[in-house]
């Protein structure tokens, strides 16, 4: 801003605003007393109009309402005539009527000519065979009446009957076959479904919306009422009006400020519309199709007829659904209208009166024309003064500029002067005391840079001893000349005698395979791409080092292109090199993963095959020697078998189950169990040990159920390692407790004994592996795995583990599980047939375990080959299967898919046996659909609980 510009702003900001503000206020306080007044006489004018057209549109909505319910009521009498007719006992059969009546080519049985009767029509859609010629002589004793409604009412142009099977009677009389299609479907047309049940539950009189007649008269509405038979809809009554007498009625309305009303449904579709209307909204009455392709298609009003789908009516559509009568400003054919609606409700149409508001207004906004061009000419003169006004404000601003730009021009040159590198330039000569400030303010300026100069030149020398510490190098990249400076110690790695060199000869140097990535980031495309990479260079000797180059842009061209870009290359040599040593490590982790696993599935397969023959023999032998009453060293004998089965069984499964936690944490089935029964079970299979150690029980599971939500087979797990500790660390004669609690929404499992106890420094070694707590060497076995794996099983059921101990007193352990809903527990009755049970197995003992286990509840047919299986599980399919994963000649997994292919058998119960326990075994079957899947060596009760949940999904189905 010069001088002069800034004196001439000062003059207008301190006289010439002050003066036209005043004026400003006013000229308005003029232009809106006018305004105020003519909309004072605007809203008086518009206030009568919306009460003359509100009351237009009511009285005409009152006529309307009052003859449409005239022809509903007609419409009733009739349909209650049908109705009577179809119904009586006996019908006149009427020679006359049969042969007035003629069948054309197509099936059409229709009458010819007028004779004083209704027309007949029976589509040939009906074949001549099942057309009901009972009925329609019956319907001929309704001619005299539809005659007398026709011609007592004017509003009716037609009366009609349509019945389900496609016959209409219709009066007057016209020449059915040039009018109705040969294949006329009657009921897939809206005077005839909007009256069934489903449109009409309450079985009144309804309306329909504006459609092409097919007897000829053009757009139609029709009353119509459904004739039912019992519940059976027989037909649909009908009395027609044609929308030139509706439009008589609205044309005769006499709206004031020559207006017109409009007939608008209760789907927003335009019913009656007259020509004033027509030219406003675009519109025409008359339908450009041909009657055949109307009626065929049955067409209705276009949709430019529906105001919600026009923009214009838009505001008009909203306000109509809003409410039900009202009054609102709306904007058609170009111009500003005032909207009045009324509801007939006897259809639920609105009349709707529309009056041109500029007729409404005109004197009254001549006048406020008026008053608004006195306003202006106020405003010119306003204007023609200001601008001489502001001539002489311009000339004396000029005159006061001239004598001070001399001074300050001075000055100027002085800090130019400073600005080229002289520090203390002479002073000006100058009047005004404030430019005398200026220049020495302009002295101690020069002084200043020359000190900040000094500290700059100061920290551009260390910081560029810290970049050479800690990079190997700054680079600049010019994309114009194609060159890349590189500073510091990589350039003497490089062996370059010179600081720049060829872009592409710097590029030479790069890896080939890194190649890429460092031009992306030298040489970038656009200015939001990240510039950072890392390569490999190497030098004249040939040796490869990885380097981290990050830059910034720092220039670009007028298309906004990067031209110079500017970096750092950090050393990452040593860093790469560790990272590929934990890439080798992580390779090397993974392959031993891999042998484990696999070894695990060796292990587990062919440890518990055998086993599986030894503790189920010994279980059945167990049953077979109590039951012969043997004598006690037999059973003994036997208890030993067991109790070395079992405790190998739980170290098996231990190992193998902890080492499958660590690898993978594993799903479990939770479902709602019997917590009681599970202990009570538990509590059995140790008992033998509670005897051979001497320990009395203590308390006992409730007899009652007890509902959890778990897994069993884990929750016995879990139960046996307890009790077993219980039995193992207690003292002689010592006691053994099971029993639980209600603790909050839980069930508290707790198992206590009086044994040893574990000291407080040693208690937070409880639950990690392999820790025996000062028992490694004494002469209790175990692994001292138990309880991790314990821990680790709750924490798959989302259950807590807890314990409390004293040394030399005892200790309790507890698993708390979810409460889950009571269920009721089905059991084999006595006397039931047995269930047909197949199942599936090539080991001989496995095969006769099984089949002993379940003898008293199922009849179990032994297969050892899935080929064979498949043919006699697919001819008769049995009510549970019992199945081997590894078959010798079709894998178990191969065998229950293809079963689960067939309809015959794809909801058929299957129940896993198999000596596969680890996640990859049960994996091949998980999306089977497997009730149960029962490890190797097999627990009885578990496999009569399988059996149980077998028996209740059959008793469901």
């Amino acid at each position: 801003m010069t001088l002069r510009s800034w004196m001439w702003r000062a003059f207008v900001q301190s006289a010439l605003i002050p003066l036209i503000l005043v004026e400003t206020v006013l000229v308005a306080a003029y232009l809106l007393t006018n305004m105020a007044i003519r909309d004072a006489q605007i809203e008086h004018l518009r206030e009568s109009a919306l009460v003359d057209l509100q009351s237009a549109a009511r009285q005409e909505a009152a006529l309307i309402s009052q003859r449409l319910r005239t022809v509903s009521e007609l419409t009733d009498i009739f349909a209650r005539r049908v109705q009577d007719a179809l119904l009586a006992q006996r019908y006149l059969d009427n020679p006359l009527e049969r042969q007035r009546l003629q069948r054309n080519a197509e099936g059409v049985l229709f009458s010819p000519d007028d004779n004083g009767r209704a027309a007949s029509f029976y589509s040939g859609l009906t074949p001549p065979e099942q057309q009901d010629m009972e009925r329609v002589l019956r319907l001929t004793q309704l001619d005299g009446l539809m005659k007398a409604i026709e011609q007592s009412n004017p509003l009716v142009a037609s009366i009609y009957f349509n019945t389900h099977d496609s016959y209409n009677r219709i009066w007057p009389w016209f020449f059915t076959p040039d009018q109705y299609p040969p294949d006329m479907d009657i009921p897939a047309y809206n005077f005839y479904y909007l009256a069934d049940a489903e449109h009409n539950p309450g079985r009144r009189v309804v309306w329909t919306d504006i459609y092409v007649d097919p007897a000829g008269h053009g757009w139609m509405m029709s009353s119509l009422a459904p004739v039912y038979r019992g519940e059976f809809l027989e037909g649909v009554a009908g009395l027609d009006i044609t929308v030139s007498q509706i439009l008589e009625e609205i044309s005769a309305l006499q709206v004031p400020w020559g207006g017109y009303a409009m007939l608008v449904s209760e789907e927003l579709n335009i019913m009656a519309l007259p020509s004033a209307g027509e030219a406003d909204l675009g519109l025409s009455e008359l339908t450009s199709h041909s009657y055949d392709e109307a009626i065929s298609q049955e067409v209705f009003k276009p949709e430019d007829f529906n105001l919600a789908s026009r923009e214009d009516t838009q505001r008009l559509a909203d306000a109509l659904l809003a409410q039900r009568d009202g009054v609102k400003p709306v904007s058609l054919g170009g111009r500003r209208q005032l909207a009045a609606w009324a509801e007939i409700p006897e259809t639920g149409w609105q009349l709707v009166t529309l009056v041109d508001e500029e007729a409404v207004f005109s004197r009254t906004n001549q006048l406020a024309r008026h008053f608004q061009n006195i306003g202006y000419l106020l405003i010119a003169g306003l204007v023609l003064f200001y601008l001489l006004f502001f001539a002489g404000m311009w000339w004396r601003s000029r005159q006061l500029s001239q004598q001070l730009q001399t001074p300050i021009a001075g000055v100027g040159r002085m800090l130019e002067r400073i600005g080229q590198g002289e520090r203390h330039p002479q002073r000006p000569a100058a009047a005004l005391l404030e430019l005398q400030q200026m220049a020495e303010h302009a002295v101690r300026l020069g002084g200043q840079l020359e000190s900040s100069e000094q500290q700059r030149q100061s920290v551009l020398e260390q910081l560029e001893r810290v970049l050479d510490s800690t990079t190997e190098s700054l680079w600049e990249v010019d994309r114009h000349t194609r060159q890349i400076t590189i500073q510091g110690r990589l350039a003497e790695w490089l062996g370059l005698g010179r600081p720049s060199l060829e872009l592409e000869s710097f590029l030479g140097l790069i890896h080939p395979d890194d190649l890429g990535v460092a031009r992306s980031s030298l040489l970038p495309d656009s200015t939001s791409q990240r510039l950072q990479a890392e390569y490999r260079l190497h030098n004249p000797a040939g040796e490869y080092r990885w380097l981290l180059g990050r830059g910034r842009i720092e220039a670009t061209d007028s298309h906004g292109r990067p031209q110079r870009i500017v970096g750092t290359h950090v050393d990452i040599d040593a860093l790469k090199a560790t990272e590929q040593a934990l890439r080798s490590a992580s390779q090397q982790a993974q392959s031993a993963n891999i042998a484990k696993s696999r070894f695990l599935s060796s292990m587990s397969h062919e440890l518990r095959t055998p086993l599986n023959a030894v503790l189920g023999f010994a279980q059945l032998l167990a049953l077979d020697l109590e039951d012969a009453k043997a004598d006690d060293r037999q059973i003994n004998q036997v208890n030993e078998i067991l109790r070395a089965g079992q405790h190998l069984s739980l170290l098996i499964d231990d190992v193998l189950d902890l080492a499958r936690i660590e690898a993978e944490r594993p799903e479990v089935r939770l479902e709602t169990v019997d917590a009681a029964q599970i202990m009570r079970e538990s509590l059995e299979q140790v008992r033998l040990d509670l005897e051979a150690a001497g320990l009395q029980i203590d308390s006992l599971p409730p007899p009652g159920p007890v509902w959890v939500t778990a897994e069993p087979r884990r929750l016995r797990q879990i139960l046996l390692n307890l009790l077993s500790n219980a039995i193992k660390y207690n003292r002689p004669g010592g006691r053994v407790g099971l029993d639980c609690r209600r603790v909050g929404g839980c069930w508290q499992l707790r198992v206590s004994d009086s044994g040893r106890g574990i000291a407080a420094e040693r208690q937070h070694l409880l639950f990690k592996p392999f820790q025996r707590l000062g028992h490694e060497n004494g002469t209790i076995k175990g692994t001292g795995i138990g309880l991790a794996l314990c821990r680790e099983l709750a924490g798959l059921m989302h259950a807590e583990m807890g314990f409390e101990s004293q040394e030399s007193i005892g200790s309790h352990f507890w698993i708390e599980l979810p409460v889950a809903a009571e269920m009721i527990s089905i059991t084999q009755e006595a006397g039931a047939p047995l269930l047909d049970v197949v199942y599936v197995e090539d080991d001989r003992s496995s095969q006769m375990l099984v089949q002993h286990a379940l003898a008293e509840m199922a009849r179990v047919t032994l297969i050892g080959n899935g080929v064979e299986a498949l043919d006699r599980i697919v001819e008769r399919p049995p009510q549970v299967l019992l199945l081997d994963i590894d078959l010798p000649d079709m894998q178990g997994d191969r065998l229950l898919r293809t079963l689960r292919s067939s309809a015959r058998t794809r909801d058929l119960p299957v129940i896993v046996i198999s000596a596969g326990a680890l996640p990859a075994d049960r994996e091949r079957v998980s999306d089977l659909g497997v009730l149960a899947y029962l490890t190797k060596p097999l627990q009885l009760p578990e496999l009569r609980e399988a059996m149980q949940q077998a028996v209740r999904l059959l008793g469901r189905r």
